[in-house]
């Protein structure tokens, strides 16, 4: 972990503690200690962010004021003969699983099946749990520490099985049968096969997409902490 990894993980670390305090504290005096923390460790992101308070300010409601780690699930979608799906992040340009934040109301696979679609346009049916990644142990480059729920999907979509010659991005277009809904934080989207993945692949989703070709396979259980 670099400094400013580790930095970082300081910073969430006195989001989490503040924000539990300054939701059972009943002490005006250590409320008022809890928003100071707070607000240090919002200074701390900034810093380690290279951004202005100013900047980081928005955060301060959605996710400075709520303990706990985030929880998002990544939706693994390989189809009958390998392939898995893939999408390319707008925010870095890597390739990566679809997946995202989860809403409170709905189940972690609820969760993983509506990102799928988002950044897809492909339905899909969770078939098996793969296991939850710690951020700070799978490569997440992240502010926040996640926990990442992993599920393995199979697509609903038979038109969508397409698959580039080799595997290779750029080799052709892929005929989906919808448009992602959130397309603004996709750059592409393209099925993989698994002897040719991608060499801009995220480097939180390496691991990951390991995992899920093992539970595919049928090596392994599902797991936690890793």
């Amino acid at each position: 972990m670099s400094p400013t990894q580790q930095l970082a993980l300081w910073a969430d670390e006195l989001r989490d503690m503040s924000a539990m305090g300054l939701i059972f504290s009943q002490n005006i005096y250590d409320r008022e200690n809890y928003q100071r923390i707070q607000n240090i460790a919002m200074q701390m992101l900034a810093l380690v962010s290279d951004e202005s308070l100013d900047e980081v300010e928005p955060l301060r409601h959605p996710h400075f004021a709520r303990p706990t780690p985030l929880s998002t699930g990544d939706a693994a979608i390989i189809d009958a003969t390998g392939n898995i799906l893939l999408i390319r992040r707008a925010d870095n340009q890597k390739w990566a699983m679809p997946g995202g934040a989860m809403s409170v109301g709905e189940t972690p696979a609820e969760a993983v099946a509506r990102e799928a679609f988002e950044e897809t346009g492909v339905r899909v049916e969770p078939v098996a749990f793969v296991g939850v990644h710690d951020s700070r142990r799978c490569g997440t480059i992240a502010r926040f520490h996640l926990y990442h729920f992993l599920f393995l999907c199979k697509p609903l979509n038979p038109s969508t099985h397409a698959l580039h010659p080799a595997g290779q991005a750029g080799s052709g277009p892929v005929a989906f049968e919808h448009e992602p809904s959130h397309a603004l934080e996709v750059l592409d989207r393209q099925w993989f096969a698994e002897d040719a993945l991608p060499d801009a692949i995220d480097p939180g989703h390496v691991l990951r997409i390991a995992a899920a070709y093992r539970t595919w396979h049928g090596e392994c259980a599902a797991y936690f902490d890793r």
